[in-house]
Parts: structure tokens; sequence; C-alpha cells
């Protein structure tokens, strides 16, 4: 994956007018509108127009479209932690986190209907438990994260760092539930507001005119500089909502 907007993949190559990336989209859909298993490879033909055989074109089965919706997520959030951990040496725990936080909400927004098929699955075929399989892993390396933030002494320790790691991406994840990505709040102020909300708190005392408050600067700016592409200096405050 290169980018929060793109995952690259490798795939039949599709017939004109309908290429295999449309497809997978329709699929996705339509397993989110319907449910996996009540969604055959005819109702997927007849919501793009093509007969049957035409489908099988592009894939060889309905759990190829399924394993490749997973992959597309899970491989975002895989991104999101790789990003966090190529940070420059004597990067803090703690902004490494953050910087996991905010690339993960950058991955749900640009992938949401693939990620909210993840959140569904539960284990009920080779396909679904390998990705299952995979998700633990992601869950294993994010409780880790929060643990050295923990054991630096920027997170309380006096709540377990697993209870920590589910609240925190629990609140990540719930987004798939209302956010619009045609809405008007923007991937990158909407990463910025959960992972505020996430670290600094609500209480006003946190903030000053709508300014970071204090030590909260040096962390955007830290948190801005570990992005591929960013630049260090200037962390701008999030967009209110319009």
């Amino acid at each position: 994956m290169t980018d929060a907007g793109e995952v690259p993949r490798a795939g039949r190559r599709g017939r004109p007018g309908f290429d295999q990336e449309t497809v997978l989209r329709r699929a996705i859909a339509l397993f989110n509108q319907q449910g996996y298993d009540a969604t055959s490879i005819g109702d997927l033909a007849k919501d793009l127009g093509l007969t049957k055989s035409a489908i099988y074109h592009h894939v060889d089965s309905k759990e190829d479209l399924l394993a490749a919706a997973l992959d597309e997520a899970l491989d975002g959030l895989n991104r999101a932690i790789e990003v966090a951990l190529a940070a420059p040496e004597g990067t803090s725990a703690a902004v490494r986190l953050r910087t996991t936080v905010e690339e993960s909400v950058r991955i749900l927004a640009a992938h949401q209907p693939a990620v909210t098929l993840l959140l569904r699955v539960r284990g009920n075929s080779e396909v679904e438990q390998a990705a299952l399989q995979r998700r633990r892993a992601i869950d294993e390396r994010l409780a880790t994260l929060v643990q050295e933030a923990v054991d630096e002494g920027a997170l309380r320790d006096d709540i377990p760092p697993d209870l920590i790691s589910r609240l925190l991406f629990g609140t990540v994840n719930s987004l798939v539930e209302w956010y619009r990505p045609d809405g008007t709040i923007e991937p990158d102020s909407l990463a910025r507001l959960v992972a505020s909300l996430a670290f600094d708190g609500l209480t006003a005392a946190s903030r000053t005119a709508g300014q970071p408050g204090q030590g909260e600067g040096q962390v955007l700016r830290e948190v801005a500089a570990v992005r591929p592409g960013r630049a260090a200096s200037g962390a701008a405050t999030p967009s209110q909502p319009g």
C-alpha cells in the first residue's frame, strides 16, 4: 500500500467498461448491504448489468472478492503502524502511538467500505479466519505501542494497556457507523480531532482559544514530521466541523 488512498492490487485484466476494480467496489457495497453470505455472484451480475459468466471473467469466485476486500483493509491498517514505526530514531512512543491513531483514521476514511466489511467478519470461512488472524496480529502490535507509551510515562499506568488499546482503537473503528466521506469533515481534520480527543481530552483547560495546549503543539509537530511527505514545521490545529 503506497498511501491511505491507494492500494495496489494485481489481478485479472477486466473487460472493457467494467474493470476488476469496479467489480470489487460493487461487490464490497453489496456484501455490506446484504451480508456476504446472502449475496451471490448472480446478485453482483444483476447489479452491474452483466451475466454471471462475465463476472467470472474478472474473478474466480465470490471468496476471491471477499479476500481482496479484507486484504485491502488489513494492508491499510498495517500501513498505519508501519508509518509510525518508521519514525526517526528517538521519536517517543507517545508520538508513534498518536501517529498510528491518526493514520488509522485516514485509512478508515479512504477505505471505509472495506474496513466496514472487515469489522463484520466472524470467521465463518477460511478466508474470514485468515483475516481475523491478521487482525489479531495487528491488535497485538497496537497493544505493544500502547505498552511502550505507558512504560515511558506518557500514558496513565492505572489502566491496563490492553484496555487502553481496545478503547482507543474501538473509537477509531466506530467511525464506520457515522462518518461520511462526502460530509463536512475532511479526513486529515477528523484524524487530528480523534487523536486530540483521545490524548488531550475534552476539558477546556487543555486548550486556549482553539490553540494547542501546553506541550500539545510540540507533539503535533512531531506527529506531522513522522507522516511521509509532511513538513516537520507548523502543525495546523483541527478545523471545526462545518
